[in-house]
C-alpha cells in the first residue's frame, strides 16, 4: 500500500466513527511501518502527541523484537491529527488505542489483527480497485508500501530500517525488491 494507495483508502472512509478509527488505523500503521498485531497492540498512553503535530509511539513487542524492548516510531502531522480525531471521538477513559465499535459506542478492547487485513481489503474494493489489485493486498501492504515509499523518497537503508524495526537488511532487500526506483532520475 503505497502513499497512492493510501490517499485513496484514506478519501473512501466514511464519515461516521467507524471512518475515524480507519483513517487513524491506516495512516498509523503505513507512518510506523507496522505489522498487523503491532498495530491493534498500540495503546493511549505508548502515543505521545508532540509539539510539531506528529506522535512518538512506542511500539511495544513485534516479531524482531521477542523481549519486547520495543522501538520508537513517529509519525506525519496528519496522522497526528487522525488519531487526535479518532481520540476525540472514542475518548481516553481505556487503554487500547484501536478498539471496536459497538452500536455507536467505542469498546474497551483490542481489536483483533485480522480487522486490519480485512479493513485494508475493503478499501481496496470500496476504492474500486480491479480484483487483481485488490487481491495484491494483505495485512502487510502497509509495511511493504512505506518502505518502498521511503526508498523511492532518497532515504537511505538505514533510515528505512530504523523506521521500520528491521534488524536484517537482508529481509528489509525482499520489501524493496518491487519497488520503482530509477536511481538515474
Amino acid at each position: 500500500m503505497t502513499k497512492d494507495y493510501l490517499e485513496k483508502f484514506l478519501a473512501i472512509q466514511p464519515d461516521d466513527p467507524w471512518g475515524l478509527r480507519n483513517r487513524a488505523m491506516l495512516s498509523l500503521g503505513y507512518d510506523l511501518l507496522t505489522r498487523r498485531p503491532e498495530l491493534v497492540a498500540i495503546t493511549v498512553n505508548e502515543v505521545e502527541f508532540r509539539s510539531d503535530g506528529t506522535l512518538h509511539v512506542l511500539i511495544r513487542r513485534g516479531k524482531a523484537d521477542p523481549a519486547g524492548y520495543g522501538r520508537i516510531a513517529f509519525t506525519s502531522r496528519r496522522t497526528g491529527k487522525l488519531v487526535a480525531e479518532w481520540l476525540d471521538w472514542r475518548g481516553y477513559e481505556f487503554k487500547p488505542l484501536f478498539c471496536p465499535i459497538y452500536q455507536g459506542h467505542a469498546q474497551n478492547r483490542h481489536l483483533s489483527d485480522t480487522t486490519v487485513k480485512h479493513l485494508i481489503k475493503s478499501a481496496a474494493t470500496n476504492a474500486k480497485l480491479n480484483l487483481s489489485e485488490v487481491d495484491g493486498f494483505s495485512g502487510h501492504s502497509m509495511r511493504v508500501g512505506a518502505a518502498q515509499d521511503l526508498l523511492k523518497a532518497g532515504h537511505d537503508t538505514a533510515a528505512i530500517m530504523r523506521a521500520g524495526g528491521w534488524k536484517s537488511i537482508n529481509v528489509l532487500t525482499r520489501y524493496l525488491e518491487n519497488a520503482e526506483c530509477n536511481v538515474w532520475l
